[in-house]
């Protein structure tokens, strides 16, 4: 076993800190960051740092070569996820680091990708590479479990969000958007929305709160995630903010069959007018619906609401991960019932954090997997 150094740890952690920057950004390609790091005796130093490109390309390892140039050679390479082994639009980047003459690389995910799968190692090594791996690996699992899903199961690694009130409500009865939770939650799930793929909601939420599921954070917006609507009927109004905005940010709207009446069509037709696509699914099996979006390159979903549809991923087994935000405000009568609270948690979820944003509390909480 591998007896890493503070240094070693200090690098790798600098290469997560670089993955995380692009959260979200980086399509069916993983978000990686790597730092090359170089000792000429006076103590090491990075010479070279990138993080795959928005869009996916290029790759960490190329662009962290290209920023140390000459001084990679003999270098050490810190890399989040294992060095790609396959060509594909670009080369591997196991060539590309044998190429610039690294002396050492350092893993903290081995890629489940079949067409990688250790090979990327085997090259190293057998370029006569140093190669260890592991280093910070729950970490590195964490910041890459969305990549990590789509390739282990096929699905996107699905968190539910909920902001509960202090009796127990995630909304009321026909009075549309309520604002249960304070400012700076506000702005942490706005945070959260930059980071992921996709985000999704109920037609009941669609209609009710007439959402715009963007993000609004200053030097965010252009971070927004593609908008997944369950509608089984054909509902959603052309005139909401989802189907207006559909042109700028995409949104797609998941029905159950293709539109056979009169005016189911000429309801499809309208919304693709505007820039939306429509998915045949069937939503009583959600393990389809995310398997498709798996294939779109998904590998995150935000689910938001409404209680419905909570329901229906928890009980599906689906959810991987709560943020269970929870509020001092009381909804009192015609309130909407959540799921679940702080006190009613799930089978099988473990609490992992506690923090605070104004007076709201939010609860972290993971679906602990048998190994």
């Amino acid at each position: 076993m591998t007896e890493w150094t503070r240094d070693d740890e200090r690098f790798m952690g600098e290469a997560l800190a670089l993955g995380h920057l692009h959260l979200g950004q980086t399509a069916s390609n993983p978000s990686v960051g790597c730092v090359i790091v170089r000792d000429d005796g006076d103590g090491p130093r990075i010479v070279g740092r990138a993080v795959t490109a928005v869009g996916g390309r290029p790759h960490a390892e190329t662009q962290a070569l290209a920023d140390a140039g000459e001084l990679a050679r003999g270098a050490t390479a810190y890399v989040t996820l294992e060095p790609c082994a396959h060509h594909g639009k670009t080369p591997p980047c196991a060539e590309a680091l044998i190429a610039a003459g690294v002396a050492r690389v350092v893993v903290s995910v081995t890629d489940p990708d079949e067409r990688v799968s250790g090979r990327g190692i085997e090259m190293l090594r057998e370029a006569g590479i140093t190669v260890e791996t592991g280093l910070l690996e729950r970490e590195g699992e964490r910041a890459l479990e969305g990549y990590l899903m789509n390739r282990r199961e096929g699905r996107p690694f699905v968190t539910l969000k909920l902001a509960v009130s202090a009796d127990g409500m995630i909304g009321a009865t026909g009075k549309g958007q309520l604002a249960i939770t304070g400012p700076e939650s506000r702005a942490e799930v706005h945070r959260l929305r930059s980071e992921i793929d996709a985000i999704l909601i109920g037609i009941g939420t669609a209609i009710a709160d007439d959402p715009e599921l963007t993000t609004r954070l200053p030097g965010l917006e252009h971070r927004s995630p593609i908008r997944i609507v369950l509608d089984r009927k054909l509902e959603l109004p052309v005139t909401s903010k989802l189907v207006q905005s559909a042109r700028k940010v995409p949104v797609i709207v998941v029905i159950d069959e293709e539109a056979t009446t009169f005016s189911e069509k000429a309801r499809r037709d309208a919304l693709e007018a505007e820039g939306v696509e429509i998915l045949v699914c069937q939503q009583d099996d959600l393990s389809d619906l995310l398997g498709a979006l798996a294939t779109r390159g998904i590998s995150s979903l935000l689910v938001e609401g409404g209680a419905k549809t909570a329901q229906l991923f928890l009980n599906a087994g689906l959810v991987d991960r709560i943020l269970l935000f929870t509020s001092t405000v009381t909804v009192g009568e015609g309130g909407v019932a959540s799921p679940i609270d702080r006190k009613l948690v799930p089978v099988g979820f473990v609490h992992r954090a506690s923090h605070s944003f104004g007076n709201d509390i939010l609860d972290e909480y993971e679906y602990e997997r048998s190994s």
